[in-house]
């Protein structure tokens, strides 16, 4: 087993959300464009809103100057220096309803659109996520923290909702509001609206200040956030070890470094995010009073208004205040709110992309490569000993392989024949964890690997599963190169039963049916006999049906061992590989095992991970390894003869670590 290294996100990847929009883009482009319409629409409708206000105000103001009633007679305004209108009171709010009506669809549109296609799209890359996860090889699982994997499915996508639902979208809005607010103010005044600009730069400026620092505190924050998961998956998955060994607290010690630096870099990220805001806000109030108080001045001492259209003489207070300063006021509100509502986001957006650079590391992440071309096929055998690929299920396979140079595909039968020729390997690169190991296992042997934790057995195992690959040496299938065979056909030649058992939430027939899943329920019942573990399944509540949850939580140890056997063989591989499979397992457990696991073994090749010694004394060969290297082989009888590594063992003179 490699070490276990944790990769660190320092920051986010470039081009991390081109990336995404691109990818959002890819899949909805339909109802992106639809949502942005309605966005637009109910932009310009909001904008419009104000707009009709100040009309409804400027009718007020003629109707009083000219003494005419302003609910049924028409008199002329100005439209923003634009156009004169004719317009009274039941006119104006009919058509402000008609806009806002307008509005309200729109925004129900586009939100309900954009909800739509944010949960289709975390979906769809949820699906992406895991069909990925499932190529990559087992070393990325050996060198990341499952509960570091687990955030990734839950955190970093809730980011991602965060930032295609909310983020994204708002500043989408605030942006197209802010111009349109912007060229609204220049219509009213090109002097009022440089004021709102200064204003603007200095929310901008502290924009770039705070939320410069926040983001890599935000992106850290994610980080810090997938230890604790990490921490807490350790602690749920090793309860029973923790309570035993009495180390709750030091596992609470362990867990308050994570969570504590969980805080700090949350609080951290959070005050630099959460300040910026009212510092905006502020401005914007500040901005506000300032343009009230220049616009009266110029009013006082000139009387003029320096619109667009040039030098524009304001003959009343009434006036003044009716058709420039209440519409402007209003619209550099909006407009500063609308700043600083674009600078919060970027926030947001900082999280979004974060935890969707940490995801798409998960999808760059290379897949298992399989070069392999040799494929196993069902046979069937003629009265003369010749035999011929079958579409059939049977119990006997061969090695269907196809020769590039000519064309022509031969047939090897299966028979079970490995050879481990001269083998070097190192997890890492650096440290040799196997040495010139050669193993011969011809068909139908039982080959037992001793030694000490860390001696290397689990690892022959592994790299005859081809989990990892060789780069010294060569290790031989029926006479293949295992490099030319489809490591999908390899894997289900070998049937696996290890010391950890992995069982699923379902029933226990379901489980047993997970080493072939087209098995019949009579075939489910005969793997259960051959695993000794049909009386005791007969025995639970219901039956085959009783359903298992917790990874088989409601099982003893040895039941649950029981269940993996006849998981394996339902499977009916030709060749097996033990892994510590009665190591957990209590003496008349171990003998029903045991029974199980020679009807199992019975003609097939197979390779035993032993260390109750009394289990393989039986085998036809048995290597003793030690730090990578096999010091010693041969049958129970000549090593004990040998009076070596392999009799202290057994003797008890040296214990197994």
């Amino acid at each position: 087993m490699p070490p276990l290294k944790i990769k660190q996100y320092a920051k986010p990847k470039k081009g991390t959300a081109k990336r995404l929009i691109k990818s959002l883009w890819h899949n909805f482009k339909l109802e992106i464009i639809i949502s942005l319409i309605a966005l637009i629409l109910s932009i310009v409708v909001n904008l419009s809103g104000g707009v009709f206000a100040s009309l409804i105000t400027s009718v007020i103001t003629e109707s009083i100057k000219q003494g005419r009633n302003a609910f049924t007679e028409f008199v002329d305004v100005n439209l923003l220096n634009f156009a004169t209108i004719p317009a009274n009171i039941p006119t104006l709010m009919f058509v402000l309803g008609g806009i806002y009506l307008v509005g309200v669809l729109c925004s129900w549109t586009w939100t309900r659109t954009m909800a739509i296609v944010t949960q289709k799209y975390l979906n769809l890359f949820r699906i992406k996520m895991f069909s990925h996860m499932q190529k990559l090889p087992v070393k990325y699982f050996d060198t990341h923290q499952n509960g570091a994997i687990m955030s990734l499915y839950t955190n970093d996508i809730d980011t991602i909702r965060q930032f295609v639902s909310q983020s994204l979208p708002n500043m989408f809005a605030t942006g197209l509001t802010v111009i349109g607010c912007l060229f609204v103010m220049l219509s009213l005044s090109v002097w009022m609206t440089l004021v709102v600009l200064v204003g603007t730069l200095a929310m901008l400026v502290n924009t770039k200040l705070i939320g410069g620092r926040a983001s890599k505190f935000f992106v850290a924050q994610q980080k810090s956030l997938s230890k604790v998961e990490g921490s807490i998956e350790e602690s749920i998955t090793g309860l029973k070890v923790i309570k035993v060994f009495t180390h709750e607290e030091e596992s609470f010690k362990e867990f308050e470094v994570v969570n504590d630096e969980l805080c700090k870099n949350a609080t951290t990220a959070n005050i630099a995010g959460n300040i910026m805001m009212p510092i905006n806000g502020n401005i914007g109030n500040f901005v506000y009073v300032f343009v009230a108080i220049l616009s009266c001045l110029l009013y006082i001492n000139k009387g003029y208004n320096l619109a667009l259209t040039g030098w524009v003489r304001i003959d009343t207070a009434t006036v003044f205040y009716a058709t420039l300063l209440v519409p402007f006021l209003m619209y550099s509100r909006m407009f500063s709110q609308n700043v600083s509502n674009f600078s919060q986001q970027i926030m947001f957006v900082v999280m979004g992309i974060a935890g969707a650079s940490r995801c798409f590391d998960l999808l760059d992440e290379v897949v298992e490569a399989d070069d392999g071309y040799v494929t196993l096929v069902n046979i069937k055998y003629h009265e003369d000993g010749t035999f011929e690929e079958t579409s059939e299920r049977t119990r006997d396979y061969a090695w269907k392989h196809p020769h590039k140079a000519d064309g022509t595909v031969t047939y090897t039968e299966l028979k079970g024949d490995i050879v481990i020729d001269d083998i070097d390997f190192s997890y890492d690169g650096k440290k040799t964890v196997l040495k010139n190991v050669s193993v011969y296992a011809h068909p139908g042997q039982q080959i037992a690997l001793v030694g000490a934790t860390g001696a290397g057995k689990t690892t022959i195992t592994n790299l005859i599963n081809r989990f990892y690959d060789i780069a010294d040496g060569k290790i031989r299938y029926d006479g293949i190169n295992i490099n030319k065979i489809k490591k999908d056909d390899l894997r289900h030649s070998l049937g696996v039963i290890l010391q950890d058992v992995n069982l699923f939430t379902g029933t226990v027939m379901d489980n047993i049916r997970y080493g072939r899943l087209d098995a019949t329920d009579e075939e489910v019942y005969e793997a259960a006999k051959i695993a000794n573990a049909y009386d005791f399944i007969m025995r639970l509540p219901q039956g085959f049906n009783t359903m298992l949850s917790g990874d088989g939580s409601n099982l003893s140890q040895g039941q649950r061992q029981l269940i993996s056997i006849a998981r394996a063989a339902i499977a009916d591989a030709p060749v097996m590989i033990l892994d510590e499979a009665t190591s957990s397992i209590d003496t008349r457990t171990e003998r029903l095992v045991q029974k199980g696991m020679d009807q199992l073994m019975k003609g097939r090749t197979t390779f035993v991970i032993a260390h109750r010694l009394s289990t393989i004394q039986n085998a036809d060969y048995i290597l003793v390894l030690d730090k990578g290297e096999i010091i010693e082989r041969g049958n129970h009888e000549s090593l004990i003869a040998e009076k070596g590594a392999y009799y202290q063992l057994y003797t008890g003179a040296v214990e197994l670590e």
